[in-house]
């Protein structure tokens, strides 16, 4: 009789052993693959927002409401901005009969960042009425916003400052209650939406970035390490691209921020001075 063919048992471990070490090669790059492919797909989301954005403004004759236009149905101009777009748009308070029907639910969060965090809760009354709450996101979490219903969730914020008059009264010299787009300059520097644990953020030229991430500060969670040492942004003329970490300081994030502050090449900044966890990201 023949004798049957068959692996040795130190056959099937050369192979086992090959198919590990390759799993160990590839992974690694696999993995990078997989997250510059959820980076593309969060700078696809981030334009069709402008697109979306642009619609808005055009609606809205080019203004954005600052904190000073409260109604008792629109409390915070930031959370019914976005609210309104998530959810298919609602009538503009401001002016009567306007309707801009736009849904952004499906390119609300980044690849990234789908889940809800949990990292702590954020509420606000007028007159002893909630009339705003929700769950805080981080670097890789979304925020969640519970109250007004219905519910809804992003992993994009707001830049705080156009919201202000602090955003360009110190150069126009008027306390005006809309942040007029049109008729600024400069906007292809100016953030409008990017990568975000917060609703609304902003960022102080002077203040020491933190010495880590996922804090409860305002002006840290934009500086977030959710795309390999750099976030998704899409400015005020709509064009989107990666900005590195460390060159965020160098956005015009309001009209007097310091562009070549303390944290830019211009301001002297060293690769010693940033906190430990970003001192290997690239410079801008």
């Amino acid at each position: 009789m023949g004798r049957k063919s068959a692996f040795t048992l130190i056959e099937l471990l050369v192979v086992i052993g090959i198919i590990a070490l390759l799993m160990a090669v590839l992974l690694p790059s696999l993995q990078r693959v997989r997250k510059q492919a959820k980076a593309a797909v969060c700078l696809s989301h981030l334009r069709q927002w402008g697109t979306t954005f642009t619609l808005v403004l055009e609606d809205k004759d080019g203004r954005l409401p600052r904190w000073a236009q409260r109604t008792e149905d629109d409390c915070d101009p930031r959370f019914s901005l976005l609210r309104g777009m998530y959810l298919g748009g609602r009538p503009d308070v401001n002016v009567p009969g306007r309707y801009n029907p736009v849904r952004t639910d499906k390119i609300a969060c980044c690849p990234m960042a789908t889940k809800v965090g949990g990292r702590g809760t954020f509420r606000a009354s007028r007159n002893g009425q909630l009339y705003v709450e929700g769950t805080w996101g981080s670097t890789f979490t979304a925020w969640e916003m519970t109250t007004p219903p219905p519910a809804f969730r992003m992993s994009y914020g707001l830049n705080d400052d156009l919201f202000t008059v602090f955003f360009d009264v110190r150069q126009t010299g008027r306390m005006s209650p809309y942040t007029y787009v049109f008729a600024s300059r400069g906007l292809e520097n100016v953030p409008l939406l990017f990568d975000s644990a917060r609703p609304a953020c902003v960022l102080s030229s002077e203040k020491e970035p933190a010495p880590a991430q996922d804090l409860p500060d305002l002006t840290v969670q934009v500086c977030i390490n959710r795309h390999s040492g750099t976030i998704n942004v899409l400015f005020l003329d709509c064009s989107v691209k990666r900005v590195g970490l460390k060159g965020l300081w160098t956005l015009q994030w309001r009209r007097d921020f310091n562009t070549k502050g303390p944290w830019t090449k211009a301001g002297g900044v060293k690769p010693e001075d940033w906190p430990p966890w970003m001192r290997k990201f690239k410079d801008y």
